[in-house]
């Protein structure tokens, strides 16, 4: 194995995408690796999840039984994809990811993306939101082969509506900068702002039928939580 912290993550990170395990085994597994070889981040990451805990991060974004609030987005190919479209072809599930860079995010859209046949069969939808531009919006449809749209959310101004936009901090900008990753490039903007990660989803009124949201972006909605949470909304 190597002696390269970073090099050792990006093969921990093929194991988990390709290991025979649920959505939360394999994003715990990334991240006990990320914990024993880069520990300034993981340690970065607990003081912001300390930081977003203690002042209610995300508690103010759109609740069961209230309206979502409408969007209309480019995807990745650059046409305009409105809510009122999407959920006219059934109840949808909306989900904010960091960008293509984020591993956590990569494993997680890789798991929708796989389970696209249940949710088909349901008789539901997904599409994710990124903070991206179009280039790399792109590029994370076809790292995570997804089958369903990545609409960008240039200044996080959609995310920012709905009380999901966070500041990073001094500390995590200055380290993902030492790892080369860098959000102005990305995103086309010096803000260094993320969602929180967090899946709506949504029924054909409109209205949020169940929402799953955690500041600590490390951990996603199950699979079969979000399978079981569209059927009843697909049955409607």
């Amino acid at each position: 194995m190597s002696s390269d912290p970073l090099v050792t993550l990006r093969q921990a990170f093929e194991s988990c995408s390709t290991m025979d395990a649920s959505l939360a085994e394999r994003l715990e597994v990334y991240s006990n690796a990320v914990r024993e070889f880069i520990p300034d981040y993981a340690n970065a990451v607990d003081d912001l999840v300390t930081r977003l805990r203690e002042h209610g991060a995300g508690d103010n974004a759109p609740q069961p039984g209230s309206p979502m609030p409408p969007f209309l987005l480019p995807d990745e190919n650059g046409r305009l994809v409105a809510l009122e479209d999407l959920l006219r072809r059934g109840p949808a599930a909306i989900t904010f990811q960091r960008g293509h860079w984020c591993p956590w995010c990569r494993i997680s859209l890789a798991a929708l993306s796989n389970a696209q046949a249940d949710i088909g069969h349901i008789g539901a939808q997904v599409a994710a939101i990124v903070p991206e531009t179009q280039r790399y919006a792109v590029e994370f449809k076809n790292r995570v082969q997804s089958p369903f749209p990545i609409l960008t959310d240039l200044d996080n101004g959609y995310a920012l509506s709905l009380n999901l936009a966070i500041w990073i901090g001094t500390e995590l900008k200055r380290l993902l900068s030492s790892y080369g990753l860098s959000l102005p490039d990305y995103q086309d903007n010096e803000a260094w702002l993320l969602p929180i990660p967090a899946t709506f989803v949504v029924g054909r009124d409109g209205q949020v039928k169940a929402r799953f949201i955690d500041p600590d972006f490390r951990k996603r909605a199950s699979i079969e939580d979000l399978t079981q949470a569209l059927k009843p909304a697909a049955a409607a």
